[in-house]
C-alpha cells in the first residue's frame, strides 16, 4: 500500500478517538461517493504556497502527494519575500508534480503583499497553505476567511498571548463559515499515537502522575546567529526575517517553534493543559551571537490535579543528543515519542516504570517491519477528506492553546517567574502589534533594533519580571 492511499484500517479506529482525535479520525475513502463540495466546476482544489521555505516545500508536496482518493488537486500560486526561495520551491514541486503545478511567472509573487495577490488566484473552498514565519499568521488568516478559503497554517501559530487571543478569534469567525482549518501539529494525526491516547484512556498505564519530554540537539534552522551571517545588501528587516528562528517577534525562537510539538502531545495524553510552569535556562559561551535564545531550557508544567509535565530543552552542539517523550502511570509508561515525530519506535506500553523488552504489553506496531503512517501525510487526508465530505473541521483553538502554553514556559524562564495560564493570558506584551505586520513592507523597520554593538535585547531573568526584553 502506498502511504499517501487512505489506510485501510482506519474506519475501524474511528470510535477511539476522542476530543483533538475526533478531528483527526479518517476513514478509507476508495469506493465512497463523496459529496461535491468543491465550488470549481471540475471540482480540483486548488492551493496556494505562502512562505516557501523548507517547511512550505514540505507541505505542499504533502498536499499535492495524495491519492485521487482524495480528490484532484492543483498548485496555482506561491508567494515569499525571498526570490531564491521561491525558486528552489518551484524547481522542487514542478519537478516532483508537474502534473499537479500550474504556477506560471505571473502567479509567482515576490513581496510582503504576495499573500494577497496568491489567494486571488483562489476561490471559495480552495486551500491556502501558510508557512511563513508566525508572526504574519494572524494577517494572512484573516484574508483567507475573507475569501472564503480553507486553511493548512505551520505551527506555531502565536508567540505571546495578545496574539493567541487575536487567533482564537479568527478560528471562530472561520468556523462560522464552515472554513475548514488545518494547523501542522502532525503528532495528533500519528495513527499510532492516537492508540497509545485510546490504551491510555482505557486505562492502561493507570492516572498520569507526570510525564517528560526532551528535545536535546546541537544547533539547528535559524536558531544562533552571529554577526558574519549578515550580508551587505540586505535590510535590517530582511535579515530578521532570514533568520526567524533567532528573533521572538518573528517565531516565538527556538523555544516556541522547536518544543511546541512534544508540549502539546503529553498534553493531549494527559487531556489537559497545565495551569502553570515555573522554569529556568540561560546561555552558555555564546559571546559573539546576537540572537534572543537561550540554549538550554527546563519546565516544569503543572496540571490541576497536581500531575507534571517535565521538559528538557538544549540546543548544544557536542551534547548528548535526546527526543522522546513519556508518560508516567500508576501502573506503568507510554511511550510518546522516540527518536522523531515520525512513531519509530514509539507507540508503546510497559507495565512498570522499567522499559525492558519482556515488560511490553502493548504496541501500534505488531511486527518489527511495519511501518506507520506518516503523520505529515496523515493530517493533510484528513483535511482532505473534511473539505470533501464537508465536516466541520477546525483545529485552531487547540493551536492556540498548544502555543500559548509553550510560550509560558518559555516566558517562564525568560523571567525567572512561575507563571499561571490565567496570568500568562493577561500579558500585554506584544512582540510584533497586528499594524505593524499589516504594513509591512521591503523598506520597513523591523519591531526591535540591535544595539550599537549589534546586539538584540535578551531575556534577563529575575530583572525583567513581567516581559520578556
Amino acid at each position: 500500500m502506498n502511504e499517501n492511499d487512505p489506510p485501510p484500517h482506519l474506519s475501524s479506529r474511528r470510535d477511539f478517538i476522542k476530543t483533538s482525535g475526533k478531528i483527526a479520525a479518517v476513514g478509507a475513502l476508495a469506493g465512497i461517493d463523496l459529496p461535491l463540495v468543491h465550488a470549481a466546476e471540475d471540482n480540483t482544489i486548488k492551493l496556494a504556497l505562502i512562505g516557501c521555505g523548507g517547511r512550505g516545500t514540505g507541505a505542499a508536496a504533502n498536499a499535492l502527494g495524495q491519492s485521487e482518493a482524495f480528490g484532484p488537486r492543483k498548485l496555482v500560486a506561491m508567494a515569499d519575500v525571498f526570490q531564491h526561495k521561491l525558486d528552489g520551491s518551484v524547481k522542487s514541486l514542478e519537478k516532483k508534480y508537474a502534473d499537479k503545478f500550474d504556477v506560471p511567472k505571473d502567479r509567482q509573487h515576490i513581496g510582503f503583499d504576495g499573500y494577497q495577490k496568491a489567494m486571488d488566484s483562489l476561490k471559495e473552498g480552495d486551500i491556502a497553505i501558510f508557512a511563513t514565519p508566525l508572526a504574519f499568521r494572524a494577517v494572512h488568516f484573516k484574508h483567507a476567511i475573507d475569501k472564503g478559503l480553507n486553511v493548512f497554517m505551520e505551527k506555531p501559530i502565536a508567540a505571546d498571548a495578545p496574539s493567541a487571543h487575536r487567533m482564537i478569534a479568527l478560528g471562530e469567525e472561520a468556523k462560522k463559515k464552515n472554513l475548514k482549518v488545518a494547523v501542522g501539529l502532525m503528532v495528533r494525526h500519528c495513527r499510532g499515537r492516537q492508540g497509545l491516547h485510546e490504551q491510555i484512556e482505557k486505562g492502561a498505564i493507570g492516572d498520569i502522575t507526570f510525564m517528560r519530554a526532551y528535545r536535546m540537539h546541537g544547533p539547528q534552522g535559524s536558531a544562533f546567529t552571529d554577526p558574519s551571517m549578515r550580508k551587505p545588501e540586505m535590510s535590517e528587516l530582511m535579515f530578521q526575517i532570514s533568520r526567524f528562528h533567532s528573533f521572538l517577534w518573528l517565531s516565538g525562537g527556538l523555544f516556541s517553534d522547536f518544543y511546541i510539538h512534544q508540549i502539546d502531545e503529553t498534553c493531549w495524553m494527559k487531556n489537559a493543559w497545565p495551569v502553570k510552569c515555573q522554569a529556568l535556562g540561560g546561555r552558555h559561551y555564546r559571546e559573539k551571537n546576537i540572537d534572543q535564545n537561550f540554549d538550554h531550557y527546563q519546565v516544569e508544567y503543572t496540571f490541576a490535579d497536581g500531575a507534571k509535565l517535565f521538559f528538557y530543552g538544549r540546543t548544544m552542539a557536542g551534547c548528548k543528543d535526546d527526543f522522546s517523550s513519556f508518560a508516567h502511570g500508576q501502573k506503568g509508561v507510554g511511550v510518546i515519542s522516540l527518536g522523531s515525530h515520525h512513531l519509530a519506535k514509539a507507540g508503546k506500553i510497559y507495565k512498570t516504570q522499567d522499559m525492558k523488552p519482556e515488560n511490553q504489553i502493548w504496541s501500534f506496531l505488531k511486527t518489527p517491519d511495519e511501518k506507520a503512517p506518516d503523520p505529515y501525510e496523515m493530517e493533510w487526508q484528513d483535511l482532505l477528506e473534511a473539505i470533501r465530505k464537508n465536516e466541520p473541521y477546525n483545529e485552531v483553538e487547540r493551536a492556540a492553546k498548544a502555543s500559548a502554553v509553550t510560550a509560558m514556559g518559555r516566558f517562564a524562564a525568560h523571567t525567572g517567574q512561575e507563571v499561571t495560564f490565567e496570568d500568562y493570558m493577561k500579558n500585554e506584551q506584544q512582540f510584533a502589534t497586528l499594524e505593524q505586520v499589516e504594513k509591512m513592507t521591503m523598506d520597513s523597520e523591523p519591531p526591535i533594533k540591535a544595539d550599537k554593538d549589534g546586539k538584540y535585547p535578551v531575556p534577563q531573568p529575575g530583572i525583567l519580571r513581567n516581559r520578556e526584553y
